[in-house]
């Protein structure tokens, strides 16, 4: 499995879950033209092109060139890189006819197309794991969740941070992971916990 430190946007949740088979890393899904409306997750990908660069790997056909295009106009700033799939004619196993232009999106492909895709877009994809990432101990030590109050305490970090507000645990921890380093966070944290 590849490493690769640099998050990858896709149109919906059978993408991220095929994406997630082949490289160690955070993966959003876009939910299709929903993006559009969803101000509060295109506020976290431009702050994410910003800080750590966005690859956007989105299927070969119109809609997913729809999205292509959204986004590198709403994110005006920060780093994209554009991985593409080659066109493959076909359906997914899981899809009872072909897509209306009969081709495979990125589910569909093989191991070697998607790897090809972020290494084509000039993605360095390495072996291993990051070194000491932000836990869900972490969050946990700290009283972000899993003790009375939590959820007070989060949403009022996640004010600090300037993220999302509705943000759950589970979503939380990859993005802090992009976004710093564990001592980084620890730091951080604690000085906005510990302020009355």
């Amino acid at each position: 499995m590849k490493q690769l430190d640099i998050p990858v946007v896709v149109e919906g949740k059978y993408d991220v879950m095929r994406l997630q088979r082949e490289i160690r890393g955070t993966v959003f899904p876009l939910d299709g033209f929903r993006i559009y409306k969803d101000k509060e997750k295109l506020a976290l990908l431009r702050r994410l092109a910003k800080e750590k660069g966005l690859i956007i790997l989105t299927d070969s056909d119109s809609a997913g060139f729809q999205l292509r295009n959204f986004l590198r106009s709403a994110i005006p700033e920060g780093t994209l890189y554009h991985a593409y799939i080659p066109d493959v004619y076909g359906k997914e196993k899981r899809k009872p006819v072909p897509g209306k232009e009969g081709k495979l999106g990125v589910e569909g492909m093989t191991s070697e197309i998607l790897i090809q895709a972020l290494q084509n877009a000039g993605i360095f994809v390495a072996e291993g794991e990051k070194e000491d990432p932000i836990t869900a101990y972490d969050l946990f030590s700290l009283g972000l969740s899993g003790v009375k109050g939590a959820d007070a305490r989060r949403k009022m970090l996640l004010k600090k941070l300037e993220l999302p507000e509705r943000m759950t645990t589970k979503a939380l921890l990859p993005v802090l992971n992009l976004l710093f380093t564990r001592d980084e966070f620890l730091k951080k944290a604690s000085s906005f916990l510990s302020k009355p």
